[in-house]
């Protein structure tokens, strides 16, 4: 009896093991339509975005609503005033994020670009992770549980020992990497060896890392204070990121760091030949075990050094600015930096400017809020109307009548062509 439940059960294993490798292809196609589209893809993205937070933001003022309500009357106070908040808000937007022309000082003038270059530290790091992964084929939705150990690692150890002050930053950036690393791995290994699918697997070990910080922040011997607040102790000044520019800004060394990041990255992608496999395991899996690459180590790989990345940008956050571990500790960065990934289109150079673009969104946010009264939450549509429209490059293209990849035009660009030539043929008979 069981032996024939078995063989029923045979056929059902095999179409839904069928059907789950094609989710996947159908997943690595469109990372790699993602990744080919353009830079033009992403900038007008980006535009159509500011687009819709600037019909947000008039439709959350009070005084255009005040003029709607005489708006065929004098229509021009319509357009007047929302041209002065719209101006105001992106101005306070601005200002807060590269340069405030309107400081009373020259360090308040300049600090702007300089937040906006702390915020993109851990959205770099965390999102050249997740952009290895994209352009493997693996859709690691992990970085957010990555940047909790790597933090969870790296703040411990930077108050828990005492140790010279080179010796202890180093000790502690390569605990957070570790502690990505092995978070990341074990989503690496499983999707390796028995074919989980990378993205519930993440998904759980997010839920999994935000409680055992939870539980961890409860245990004496690893907050090492006697604070009832669910944080830790602060990490030793040996262990945290130096000032690059003085005690009057908080940019510090992890930019540097990004940068480095950065670089390595492209090396890794580009240039070496562990590279080249992650790139044939994204392109064609089955091609690239025909042409000899160890698929499996490769996998694994790759969810470890990108796991390894958003724990180095935890730690970066932990040891340049937040100095102690909470329950928050992460925020949003994890989901952020799939953003960030996503409009860079998985490259190193576009990840790293996409960082720094999210983070002078998040710095400007701030001003913005504060001497317009517009919401925070803008920041959110802007960065999720970005996420939209970068999934959809065909949207994008069909918006502005762009060109398909490979040259060919819009189906309705060729078939007005076809009717302009055809005008001119009948006007030259």
């Amino acid at each position: 009896m069981s032996a024939g439940g078995t063989g029923e059960n045979e056929p059902r294993d095999e179409a839904r093991a069928g059907a789950l490798t094609q989710a996947e292809g159908r997943v690595a196609r469109a990372l790699r339509e993602m990744g080919q589209s353009s830079w033009l893809v992403s900038v007008l993205a980006v535009v159509l975005a500011l687009i819709a937070g600037g019909v947000l933001i008039l439709a959350a003022n009070r005084e255009v609503q005040a003029t709607l309500g005489y708006f065929f009357a004098r229509p021009v106070d319509f357009f007047a005033v929302s041209w002065q908040v719209l101006t105001d808000a992106y101005s306070a937007l601005f200002r807060g994020a590269v340069f405030d022309w309107q400081a009373p000082s020259a360090v308040r003038t300049i600090r702007p670009i300089t937040e906006t270059m702390v915020y993109s530290v851990p959205l770099i790091l965390s999102g050249l992770g997740i952009a290895i992964g994209f352009r493997s084929g693996m859709l690691n939705i992990g970085g957010q549980g990555q940047i909790i150990l790597g933090a969870s690692f790296a703040g411990f150890i930077g108050y828990w020992m005492q140790l010279p002050v080179g010796l202890h930053l180093l000790l502690a950036l390569l605990g957070g990497a570790l502690g990505g690393a092995i978070w990341g791995g074990i989503a690496g290994v499983l999707k390796a060896r028995t074919g989980a699918n990378e993205v519930i697997v993440t998904i759980m070990l997010n839920n999994i890392a935000i409680y055992l910080l939870a539980w961890l922040l409860q245990q004496r011997w690893f907050t090492q204070t006697d604070s009832n607040q669910p944080q830790s102790a602060a990490v030793a000044e040996s262990a945290q990121l130096f000032g690059l520019l003085g005690p009057q800004f908080r940019l510090h060394a992890g930019f540097i760091l990004a940068i480095l990041a950065t670089l390595a990255v492209w090396w890794l992608m580009e240039r070496s030949t562990l590279g080249f496999e992650f790139r044939a395991i994204g392109e064609n899996p089955e091609a690239a075990r025909t042409a000899g690459i160890s698929v499996v180590k490769a996998t694994a790989l790759v969810l470890i050094i990108a796991g390894a990345l958003s724990g180095l940008g935890g730690a970066a956050h932990v040891l340049g600015t937040e100095h102690r571990l909470t329950g928050g500790i992460a925020g949003t960065l994890g989901f952020d930096a799939i953003t960030v990934a996503l409009l860079g289109r998985s490259r190193p150079l576009g990840t790293f400017l996409a960082g720094l673009l999210f983070g002078g969104l998040k710095a400007g946010g701030v001003l913005m809020q504060s001497q317009t009264g517009t919401p925070i939450d803008i920041v959110l549509v802007l960065q999720s109307v970005i996420v939209l429209l970068i999934a959809a490059p065909p949207l994008v293209r069909a918006i502005f009548f762009l060109p398909r990849p490979g040259g060919r035009p819009p189906a309705s660009s060729r078939r007005a062509r076809r009717q302009r030539s055809a005008a001119k043929k009948e006007v030259a008979a």
